[in-house]
């Protein structure tokens, strides 16, 4: 059992719970670390829990019958994730491969399923989440669909300042090139090509092992 404290630093929506409401969360709630490159879990798994970062950095995607891999979004510390599968009880639509060495809590389904049925708080976090989490992939099929290479890159980056998805986030990103590239999908070589456009723009500055966002609007918007 994690502590409360803990649990509400690796867990916004924990803080609109009752206290008996965050004794069944800290119940619920195991941790465990994945390494570079370790898949958290495939698409068609039966993973029974529901995710969240603790630390580090993952990739939730997924790779086509011809083996073309997709970026539906990155998750970083804060961001909790699964939801839907865990709701309907059905395996797994996508994969998630941490990029770094990361920790992730995960919460049983049996807890998640009581919070579901007996909190308040908890069902009005679940709603904003499942809109913000929609509205990002509706975001993202059009700037797949329409947008040149740096603007996809500008979307993505912008996507990670999501304050319901992402709550833990800060002007500085602890990301590599290699990283919001994998991110972005496309390789290391385009997405430095993209980010030195958009730092000569003004937008962010790129730093020794991490980016600085300068003006975020601009970057959700870059492309329009």
């Amino acid at each position: 059992m994690i502590s409360e404290d803990h649990l509400k630093r690796v867990a916004a929506w924990s803080r609109e719970l009752t206290r008996a409401e965050i004794e069944v969360a800290r119940a619920g709630i195991t941790e465990r670390s994945y390494g570079t490159g370790e898949t958290v879990f495939m698409r068609g798994d039966n993973f029974d829990y529901w995710a969240g970062m603790v630390f580090g950095l993952a990739r939730m995607g997924g790779v086509s019958r011809d083996g073309k891999e997709t970026s539906l979004a990155g998750l970083t510390a804060g961001a909790w994730f699964g939801e839907g599968s865990v709701l309907k009880n059905e395996p797994r639509r996508y994969d998630v491969v941490a990029l770094r060495n990361s920790r992730v809590a995960l919460m049983e389904r049996s807890a998640f399923m009581w919070l579901f049925e007996n909190s308040v708080g908890f069902n009005r976090f679940l709603v904003r989440q499942l809109n913000e989490r929609l509205g990002q992939f509706i975001g993202m099929l059009e700037v797949n669909r329409t947008l040149d290479a740096t603007s996809r890159l500008a979307r993505s980056i912008a996507s990670l300042f999501n304050p319901i998805l992402y709550p833990e986030s800060t002007a500085h990103l602890e990301i590599t090139q290699e990283e919001i590239g994998a991110l972005s999908g496309m390789s290391r070589q385009n997405a430095n090509r993209a980010l030195n456009r958009l730092e000569k723009e003004g937008l962010l500055r790129l730093e020794y092992g991490g980016v600085t966002i300068l003006n975020v609007e601009r970057l959700r918007g870059y492309g329009d």
